[in-house]
């Protein structure tokens, strides 16, 4: 494996944890949605799925994203008869989105994304530095 490709992977890991941090945004930006009509699904929480590339030429495994998928688990309720998309009983569907989990997997494709950037930056040096050697 070569320094470049060093790079490539970093790149890659870096790429697939922005994608992460998107879906991580979009999920708390819609985390109180709900239907407009009675009996409307609210917002959906997105989920993302990784896949592991392996280049042919070098050897090296590079990740991307596979899978932008959604969550199926259970909507929420919340007694509000006022709101428009109350169903008979008075509750609402609010989404699945859980506010906590969504800062965890921010928190962790952070520093994913700081590892993968440190790793860039360590490799860049040493090309730097075995192009100093060279003169």
């Amino acid at each position: 494996m070569t320094l470049s490709s060093t790079i490539g992977i970093s790149a890659s890991g870096m790429d697939a944890q922005s994608q992460r941090l998107r879906i991580v945004a979009e999920n708390l930006a819609n985390q109180d949605t709900t239907g407009s009509t009675p009996g409307a699904d609210p917002y959906r929480r997105k989920t993302i799925t990784f896949a592991e590339q392996v280049d042919q030429d070098t050897g090296a495994s590079t990740v991307s994203v596979k899978e932008i998928g959604q969550d199926m688990s259970d909507f929420q309720t919340r007694y509000d008869p006022s709101h428009p998309a109350a169903n008979a009983q008075g509750y609402v569907k609010t989404s699945n989105v859980d506010s906590m989990a969504e800062m965890m997997d921010m928190r962790e494709a952070e520093r994913s994304y700081e590892a993968n950037l440190n790793t860039m930056q360590i490799t860049r040096t040493m090309m730097s530095r075995t192009l100093d050697l060279l003169k």
